[in-house]
């Protein structure tokens, strides 16, 4: 449960990143505008008072939260209740905007590789979320979970959802695209064109190698079993949920690695015994693909 007045103490530090943001942001007579995880809305206000000709709407799923931000609506500034990865907008978006939620959302590059679409022509894309996993902060409370008090309750629990490294973003959503372009039918010998692609940009600009505890150790199996699978005559649907159960076992077998490469690297020893979070994260993504395609 989310605590508005606890979460606004510290309005002035959380809002400093959404602000650096918007900067970057040229859109200069927006009609509509989605605040994707508002939280209590002082900071959807700020998008209402940079762009007042626009419908400005802030989404979040906690009921309080919500409850908070409805005291900022206005005539063109509205809140609704709702999950990031079930809420559609009602017409193209000229700006969307999406501050220090992703985090908290498993398996988060699919969703995110889903908003482009939900643009209009020229719309912007702005979206920040925390990478702090090697700050003390998390260090700290990875020694707990692993102390000989707490290890029995919580082995095994993934306590940590971050954000991958910037170009995890850029090269998946770009590699992918390149292959699928917008009017070519996306059969199975598309999809497994594009997961081999966006592997291959993945390993070039990370430059990450297998057992290096990344999301890799999880990508390559996926594609690997993607290929065969649907090279065997397997339906797409099928292929893809064995590409889903390989990615999750191989995330999984990341536990007892060290890390090597990326944000755990500092923690070293202090990630053994835990399965990258990376690994674990594109599980989920795989995953909803597959239950999606097997639909």
């Amino acid at each position: 449960m989310w605590d508005p007045g606890q979460y606004q103490r510290f309005a002035g530090e959380r809002g400093r990143p959404f602000f650096d943001l918007l900067t970057r942001v040229g859109a200069s007579g927006p009609g509509y505008v989605v605040d994707l995880g508002c939280g209590p809305g002082n900071l959807t206000a700020v998008l209402a008072e940079r762009w007042p000709g626009a419908d400005v709407v802030g989404v979040d799923n906690s009921p309080e939260m919500i409850g908070a931000a409805r005291a900022e609506a206005g005539p063109r500034l509205s809140f609704a209740l709702g999950d990031l990865r079930e809420w559609r907008p009602a017409r193209p978006v000229d700006v969307l905007v999406s501050n220090a939620v992703l985090q908290w959302v498993p398996g988060h590059l699919d969703l995110v590789r889903s908003w482009p679409a939900w643009l209009a022509p020229g719309g912007w894309l702005a979206i920040q979320l925390p990478g702090n996993y090697d700050q003390p902060s998390h260090a700290i409370l990875l020694d707990l979970v692993r102390s000989d008090r707490w290890r029995p309750r919580l082995a095994g629990v993934q306590l940590n959802r971050q954000a991958h490294d910037p170009a995890d973003y850029l090269g998946l959503l770009a590699a992918a695209g390149r292959v699928l372009g917008d009017t070519d039918p996306v059969d199975a010998a598309a999809q497994v064109r594009a997961a081999r692609e966006a592997l291959d940009t993945l390993q070039r600009i990370g430059k990450a190698q297998p057992e290096d505890k990344t999301m890799l150790d999880a990508f390559i199996p996926c594609v690997q079993t993607l290929e065969s699978e649907v090279q065997a005559g397997k339906p797409i649907g099928e292929a893809w949920l064995k590409a889903a159960e390989a990615a999750e076992a191989a995330a999984q077998a990341t536990a007892p690695l060290r890390p090597r490469i990326g944000r755990a690297r500092p923690l070293a020893d202090r990630s053994v015994g835990h399965a990258d979070a990376g690994a674990v994260s594109f599980g989920y993504i795989v995953r909803t693909i597959a239950d999606q395609m097997i639909r």
